[in-house]
């Protein structure tokens, strides 16, 4: 037997009550009623790289939440990998929706149910255990890095300036990130690309105070629902955005590209039936996975305003609220579509509200060529321990840090996730699968292997 998988097999029971251990930390950094729980995440997360092998570790402290960085240099000539993860997780808000604690974990039908189970505690777990197997078995073939942050949820603010101060202890060939899905296991596939973000909140004004909806309501616009109607103009009759220029810097996907992508399995039925939904939604002229992939999209993350309590109170508000996401694909620039949206919404509210619109946080898209040595590892690795090639696909979420990470560090990028998209993510009942975990954890150290041999 491989070297790798018996001492995996050997330790597997051991690996996954870590993991379960990590779960239970809500280090929650949205919130700063956790900002204790983040710290002590943190020092999980270095004592667990020490123990995995690496020699040099350390907390970095930030305006916000600590960076844990980690490395082993085994030998000056072998290349080095830098793995990107982030400990913290979504808060796990309505709690009522969950079948179990969120922070603590469950497993059921094979499945590990906790908030950050896969993303990306579970996912950036199975590189520490990686590192902890190649160094036990003595075969080592790359250096490593490792830079685990605490602020990835809340749009990596700190992240940024730590980077640039810190080129050349972050110095790498490659960084590798599991922070995404594949189509499934018996599909394996690799994400060549993540979208942008851009995310923002907006704030509609009527009257100066809270009303009776019997004496003023018909006489006083209720910003509820002029909101409302400024968020749904935003898309025509074929759910194109209407937002002037938006699609403007859009880098069109090629005829092969989206040929290779109709080509990659998937069931609607199977899919509709998954969220519970009788029809799919999105822009005209695209299926379901260029939709998630290719094209530009608004959402609305959360709408608030009025008495949202229990029972009746007859109010006309005097407030509406929305969060409101844009993701983005390659050349749509963060800060250009973030001045757009703001500038738009202020334009379109009608003189009977004001409008007060600010940014939360953006992030560039990426996209990683198919025919790198970088990729080309990771496809290898794959078809190593699942007997098939991997399919490239585009990703739907954002990793906002990864642009800066190529500028900044002047390497590419390879994405190598194993949560599945049913997994959850930012819902309640998130989950990881134990088999998920474990193939994750085999797959890894062929990809260093196949990094290290030359490139041909």
């Amino acid at each position: 037997m491989n070297p790798w998988k018996q001492y995996q097999d050997q330790n597997k029971e051991r690996f996954l009550a870590e993991l379960l251990a990590l779960l239970r930390i809500p280090s929650i950094s949205a919130k700063s009623e956790n900002n204790g729980d983040m710290r002590t995440c943190a020092k999980a997360v270095e004592e667990a790289l020490k123990q995995a092998g690496a020699p040099v570790t350390k907390i970095y402290e930030t305006a916000g939440h600590p960076i844990v960085y980690g490395e082993i240099i085994s030998d000056p000539s072998f290349p080095t990998v830098l793995v990107y993860g982030h400990y913290d997780v979504q808060p796990a808000d309505p709690l009522e929706l969950w079948h179990s604690s969120p922070f603590d974990p469950t497993i059921k039908d094979g499945k590990i149910y906790a908030r950050g189970s896969c993303d990306d505690k579970g996912q950036f777990y199975m590189h520490v255990k990686a590192l902890e197997i190649m160094t036990q078995t003595k075969s080592l073939c790359t250096n490593i890095k490792f830079i685990i942050e605490g602020e990835e949820e809340i749009g990596s603010p700190n992240l940024a300036q730590f980077v640039k101060a810190h080129t050349e202890l972050l110095k790498a060939d490659v960084i590798l990130i599991s922070d995404t899905a594949m189509i499934s296991m018996d599909t394996p596939s690799i994400d060549i690309g993540v979208r942008g973000l851009s995310y923002i909140e907006i704030e509609v004004t009527g009257p100066n105070r809270d009303l009776h909806s019997g004496v003023y309501g018909g006489a006083v616009a209720n910003p509820i629902t002029i909101l409302s109607k400024m968020i749904a103009s935003c898309h025509d009759e074929n759910n194109h955005i209407t937002i002037p220029g938006f699609y403007d810097d859009v880098l069109s996907s090629t005829d092969a590209e989206r040929k290779k992508m109709a080509e990659a399995p998937f069931d609607e039925t199977e899919f509709k039936t998954d969220l519970g939904i009788q029809q799919l939604w999105g822009e005209k002229g695209y299926s379901t996975n260029e939709r998630t992939g290719i094209r530009p999209t608004l959402e609305v993350n959360g709408i608030w305003g009025g008495y949202t309590g229990e029972g009746a109170k007859t109010v006309l508000p005097s407030k509406a609220f929305a969060k409101i996401s844009c993701r983005l694909v390659p050349n749509q620039s963060s800060e250009k579509i973030t001045s757009m949206i703001l500038a738009h919404f202020k334009k379109i509210a009608p003189a009977f509200v004001t409008v007060n619109a600010f940014e939360h946080h953006g992030g560039e898209p990426y996209i990683t060529p198919i025919d790198s040595h970088e990729y080309q590892s990771a496809a290898k690795a794959i078809a190593a321990t699942f007997g098939k090639d991997p399919i490239p696909v585009r990703g739907g979420g954002s990793i906002p840090i990864c642009a800066l990470f190529e500028k900044e560090l002047n390497v590419k990028i390879v994405f190598m996730g194993f949560g599945l998209d049913s997994d959850n993510l930012h819902s309640p009942n998130e989950k990881y699968d134990i088999i998920n975990f474990y193939k994750g954890i085999e797959t890894i150290p062929y990809f260093h292997q196949f990094f290290a041999e030359k490139k041909s």
